[in-house]
């Protein structure tokens, strides 16, 4: 049965005036959904998008007048905000069309002076033009490495959200202290290349905690629920045993909880016991090495800390929400704000050295990586956006979109649309900026990541903004400066040495995986999407996917492999009301679609075990048999979530619920539901005989 045509928004005829100002600024007038079908955006999600830019609307004269004025703008001007130069793309088209005669300046990153921009170094310099007419132009000129180094060997890693794995030594959830123990284990142990992991974003305060990774406080700096207190080394040295003894004694029943007794994870509580613990530890005065590696963080990370801080700060008095703070704290650059960042100094500086002690773990746990042998060691996540309340959205009001939300069109699997609740970044001031908001967390993750994988890619190209009071039919696709996104993403990880992943599910725009793979950046690729979608429909064969991607069975957004095996991820859905479909057509599918995989991998000769007489192979062999058919395909980089290592059928996330399902709460359990500790996990026949799959020592 065909999925129902999802619900458009009207299709009214946009004056001409409108579009053609909307075209000028990046704006849509309309979408395709799929390649047949055009839909046309209201005009309301128009010229708000439009408004969000600071363009006036408002009457049919205020249109023609910001029309003539932009027009006029782009008419003067010599140079965008922005030019990108790539150092095998010879002159930029910006700088070609300049006229004859014009007199360039360049002063460079690296604090030189040059009359040319040709053969430039890598980095972001400026650019001055003059015109023989006396026009003049200053422009950020982006010279990024013309592509990525795709990772040297082939490897296998795996995929798992932090907080879900505790160790018989974590405090109620996963620490960083787990993420490095886990990576020394599957360097050493397993021969794993890498470890991916959710965002480690800061997150907003205050409880309930919005417990999505996905909607952090702030991109740019991490979340000090992440620490393992017993590796900070001021630990060893607090007088107060007994206070100490009391936090580690909660902190014990917090974690027996969540292992011995079907509890939840409660990040809130976790977080309370190591704030506690955390004020604890400060008490006692850094060493003067250590003193100093603190002083230079704060030097390298200046205002951008300094801003983060002091709202962590100004949120302990005012509440989370900033938009709510006395009025003149809503800017941080007020002089009101000035007084109480001064005023509070002791609580800004508490938070900025959480942030340097989860920074300097973070380190840690990449260098233990690449110490036992990975090759690329930890994959970060950045999620697309941020909170509309939190650090970020006050912090850098000038680049967020006000009034705007991020989230997605109609489509088949969503006939209302997707309202994800996260500012969008404004286009213009980006530019204007040469980037440097992107540059600047971009930087940040890079300094502790050896791969980094980006939610939602397509964003660096566009995104769906939706009118706040709106519904996401009533949005609209905002254009981005993608080619200097991709530039500024190129250079920063080359700087690192570090693989970038593009998370490029869905519906992607034409071009937008073409323009990724040509400089460097990975794809990623889910098997059971992975069908020949122009051709009869059927799984696509191994020797057909592409080369240039993380090759994975599952995602923390879907249905764990033994669910979709067994088809428990559709009884899921029922009892918790979010099908669409009478159950047994939803069942129906589901196993269509799974014997068709089951069909492929058994004559491609990957299924290996059975279950007794039935001859039907059992969930275990199932999931053996997808790991294999991965290692078949050219993927340069291929995941296991490790919850399908022990046979988890629960996901991590269940998108299209909130109260109703446990989301980003839940531990690793095995296939009965019992939680898998780290320990465990090292311990697992099911977990080896996996990875002996992986490591083809089998025989296959």
């Amino acid at each position: 049965m065909p999925a129902a045509r999802p619900a458009e928004p009207p299709t009214e005829d946009l004056p001409e005036d409108l579009t053609r100002l909307a075209a000028l600024h990046g704006v849509a007038t309309s979408y395709s959904p799929s390649p047949d079908r055009t839909v046309a955006a209201s005009a309301t999600a128009v010229t708000l998008a439009l408004a969000a830019l600071g363009v006036d609307t408002s009457t049919p004269e205020a249109v023609r007048a910001a029309l003539a004025a932009r027009e006029s703008v782009l008419r003067a001007r010599l140079l965008p905000p922005t030019v990108v130069a790539w150092s095998d793309g010879g002159t930029p088209a910006a700088l070609a069309a300049l006229p004859e005669g014009t007199r360039l300046r360049v002063d460079t990153e690296q604090g030189e002076t040059r009359a040319d921009a040709g053969g430039l170094p890598a980095g972001v310099h400026r650019l001055a033009a003059t015109a023989p007419d006396g026009r003049t132009a200053l422009a950020h000129l982006i010279v990024a490495p013309a592509r990525l180094p795709v990772p040297a060997t082939r490897s296998y890693g795996l995929l798992v959200q932090l907080y879900s794995l505790l160790s018989r030594r974590s405090w109620g959830m996963g620490d960083l202290g787990d993420l490095g123990e886990l990576a020394a284990w599957a360097g050493r142990a397993l021969g794993a290349g890498f470890v991916q992991v959710n965002p480690l974003h800061a997150a907003v305060p205050g409880a309930p905690t919005d417990p999505s990774p996905y909607r952090p406080s702030s991109r740019r700096f991490p979340d000090p629920v992440h620490l393992r207190i017993e590796d900070v080394p001021e630990f060893a040295y607090v007088t107060d045993h007994e206070r100490a003894r009391t936090l580690q004694e909660r902190a014990g029943r917090l974690r027996e909880a969540v292992l011995d007794k079907d509890a939840l994870i409660d990040r809130d509580a976790v977080w309370e016991l190591k704030r506690e613990a955390l004020e604890l530890l400060r008490e006692v005065p850094l060493g003067p090495g250590r003193r100093a590696a603190y002083c230079d963080y704060l030097a390298e990370q200046g205002t951008a800390l300094e801003d983060h801080a002091t709202w962590c700060a100004l949120a302990e008095v005012h509440g989370s929400d900033w938009h709510r703070w006395p009025e003149g704290l809503r800017d941080p650059r007020s002089a009101e704000t000035d007084r109480a960042r001064t005023e509070l100094m002791d609580r800004v500086d508490f938070h900025s050295r959480l942030t340097w002690l989860t920074d300097t773990q973070l380190t840690a746990a990449q260098r233990t990586a690449r110490e036992a042998g990975m090759p690329v060691g930890i994959v970060h996540d950045l999620a697309v956006g941020v909170h509309p309340q939190g650090a970020d959205s006050w912090a850098q009001q000038e680049y967020f979109a006000a009034g705007m939300s991020v989230g997605a069109p109609p489509d088949a699997f969503n006939a209302r649309g997707q309202d994800w609740g996260l500012p969008p970044w404004r286009p213009d001031r980006l530019a204007e900026s040469g980037y440097a908001p992107f540059r600047r967390l971009l930087r940040g993750l890079f300094r502790h990541a050896g791969a980094l994988r980006i939610d939602h890619v397509m964003g660096l190209f566009r995104l769906w903004w939706v009118p706040e009071g709106h519904p996401p039919t009533e949005g609209t696709y905002v254009r981005y400066g993608a080619e200097a996104m991709l530039a500024v993403l190129v250079l920063e990880a080359a700087r690192a040495g570090a693989v970038v992943i593009g998370e490029d599910l869905g519906t992607v725009e034409p071009g937008v995986r073409e323009a990724l793979r040509e400089r460097g950046v990975l794809g990623t690729s889910v098997l059971w999407f992975e069908r020949d979608w122009a051709g009869d429909g059927r799984p696509l064969p191994p020797d057909r996917w592409r080369a240039d991607c993380l090759a994975t069975a599952t995602t923390h957004d879907l249905p764990s492999t033994a669910a979709r095996l067994t088809g428990e991820h559709v009884e899921l859905r029922d009892r918790l009301g979010l099908l669409t479909r009478p159950l047994e057509e939803e069942r129906a599918e589901a196993s269509a679609d799974t014997a068709e995989w089951l069909d492929v991998l058994a004559r491609l000769g990957l299924l290996h075990g059975t279950g007794g007489d039935t001859g039907t192979p059992s969930e275990e062999a199932g999931i053996q048999a997808v790991h294999r058919f991965l290692l078949r395909t050219p993927a340069r980089m291929a995941g296991i979530w490790l919850p399908d290592a022990v046979g988890d059928r629960r996901p991590q996330n269940l998108p299209g619920t909130w109260d109703q399902y446990p989301n980003w709460r839940l531990p690793v359990a095995d296939a009965e539901g019992r939680p898998v500790t780290l320990e465990d996990l090292a311990a697992s026949a099911r977990l080896h005989a996996l990875i002996d799959v992986v490591r083809d020592r089998d025989g296959d």
